[in-house]
């Protein structure tokens, strides 16, 4: 058989959830993503209610008021409010170990930060991304890298920073975003763990939501 591979359909939602999620903690959001972000639809699943909720609360934001809410939540003068760093969550410093692991992972799969991207590589927005390229199989990595990746590098901490995100969050928006982000890594545990737990190696993984 020849040509490229097909990419399920649901991996391509998973890809566009990542990357959304990696846009919402890379940047303060502009007002035409304000504008796409208005017109999310939801279904009645709680992942689906939570985008109805950002959906809302983002039609009614004032960039200006999201954009002091993005420093003061992730940047901050000194320290921010939130540290979205694997190793600040799993060894209370940043640039520790869980860093290391992830740069020697990445390296492996041939996954390089782009070059205006200045942050480490440890950032959840980061991460969000590098999962957005192995859903989307534009990383070319091998069978069962990314459930590798996700269980290494995000399902540690990653839950638990959204978790903080919608309890530190002064706005409708950025708690909305913790909701999404809180119940997408809590699918995604579930279904790595389901893939693990298959007896048929050609099953497939299906995520719920």
């Amino acid at each position: 058989m020849g040509g490229e591979p097909s990419i399920d359909e649901i991996d391509l939602l998973r890809a566009h959830e990542y990357h959304l999620l990696a846009l919402l903690l890379g940047r303060q959001p502009t007002a035409e993503l304000l504008a796409r972000l208005a017109g999310l639809e939801g279904d009645g699943s709680p992942l689906g209610q939570a985008h109805a909720a950002l959906a809302e609360a983002a039609a009614t934001a004032d960039p200006a008021v999201l954009e002091r809410a993005f420093f003061d939540l992730f940047i901050g003068i000194g320290r921010s409010e939130l540290i979205p760093h694997a190793s600040y969550y799993l060894t209370g410093f940043l640039h520790e170990r869980p860093l290391v692991g992830i740069r020697q992972d990445m390296a492996a799969l041939g996954i390089e930060r782009a070059a205006h991207v200045h942050e480490p590589e440890d950032h959840l927005a980061i991460l969000c991304e590098t999962m957005a390229g192995l859903a989307s199989g534009r990383f070319d990595a091998g069978r069962g890298s990314e459930r590798q990746f996700f269980r290494r590098h995000l399902e540690p901490w990653a839950g638990r920073f959204f978790g903080d995100l919608e309890q530190a969050a002064s706005t409708p928006f950025y708690r909305s975003v913790g909701t999404v982000g809180r119940l997408f890594m809590e699918i995604e545990a579930s279904a790595f763990a389901m893939d693990v737990a298959a007896v048929s190696p050609g099953a497939e993984r299906r995520a719920a939501g």
